[in-house]
């Protein structure tokens, strides 16, 4: 099986090297990371300016972009071989609940959707190192099964593992995305020539995040697996907006 590797924390992250690391033995391994760190990237694409491959020392492929950029031109050209899949990881902190609407994670492993196999986003909850090898054992467990994994077309599965050692997970959970408070104000700063600027905050904390929610299965020490779809079309408030429209309908 051959897999593209990709992030958002960029080419020569410490995630992606562990990824690379424990994959690379059994299967053919292409990678295309960003540059540099483009966390919170979500799934923008650069239409402003040519985007240039650039081989690293390291054998990687690095892109001026954002991480969707990686894999959809790795997947429409850049590649001369197509992947069976896309792997996006390992992240240094957690992609649970409203996270993934902002991850570049979780999007360079959505631009994946096409492929002949579901697409993983792997997230360790933590900034630390520390604990990457429970992400990587997690991680082969799971590619053991894969052949029989069966889900529907274009979905993913968004993976998120504790920050404890191996031997201390209780186990993997299946959940839904749990939900957060919002965010905290930006935080105003005035530069040495009296500019002012804001940065932004820190997210919000879990605000949905009982039982069966991603938040809360990481809390009680289990890995978090929880499968995502493109299609955010409501369909529970066709009725609502149906009444609403009325006759302009």
């Amino acid at each position: 099986m051959r897999l593209l590797l990709s992030n958002d924390d960029g080419v020569f992250a410490p995630g992606l090297e562990a990824l690379y690391e424990v994959l690379s033995p059994d299967y053919e391994c292409d990678v295309i990371a960003p540059d540099r760190d483009r966390s919170g990237a979500s799934s923008a694409l650069t239409l402003d300016r040519p985007l240039r491959p650039l081989l690293q020392k390291n054998g990687y492929t690095s892109i001026n972009g954002t991480p969707t950029d990686c894999v959809h031109l790795a997947l429409n050209g850049l590649l001369d071989v197509m992947p069976d899949m896309v792997l996006s990881g390992i992240n240094m902190g957690a992609n649970l609940g409203d996270d993934v609407l902002y991850s570049g994670t979780v999007a360079a492993a959505l631009e994946g959707r096409f492929l002949h196999k579901p697409a993983l986003a792997l997230s360790l909850c933590s900034r630390s190192t520390e604990n990457l090898l429970s992400v990587q054992r997690v991680l082969v467990s799971m590619m053991s099964r894969l052949e029989t994994l069966k889900i529907p077309p274009r979905s993913i599965l968004n993976i998120n593992v504790p920050d404890l050692p191996y031997e201390k997970i209780k186990g993997i959970q299946l959940t839904r995305l749990g939900h957060r408070e919002r965010a905290a104000k930006p935080v105003k700063v005035t530069d040495p020539r009296g500019k002012e600027g804001y940065w932004i905050s820190v997210v919000g904390k879990g605000e949905d995040a009982g039982e069966g929610t991603d938040f809360h299965a990481v809390k009680d020490g289990y890995v978090s697996v929880t499968p995502l779809q493109i299609d955010k079309t409501h369909y529970d408030a066709f009725p609502a907006v149906g009444n609403w429209l009325g006759e302009l309908v």
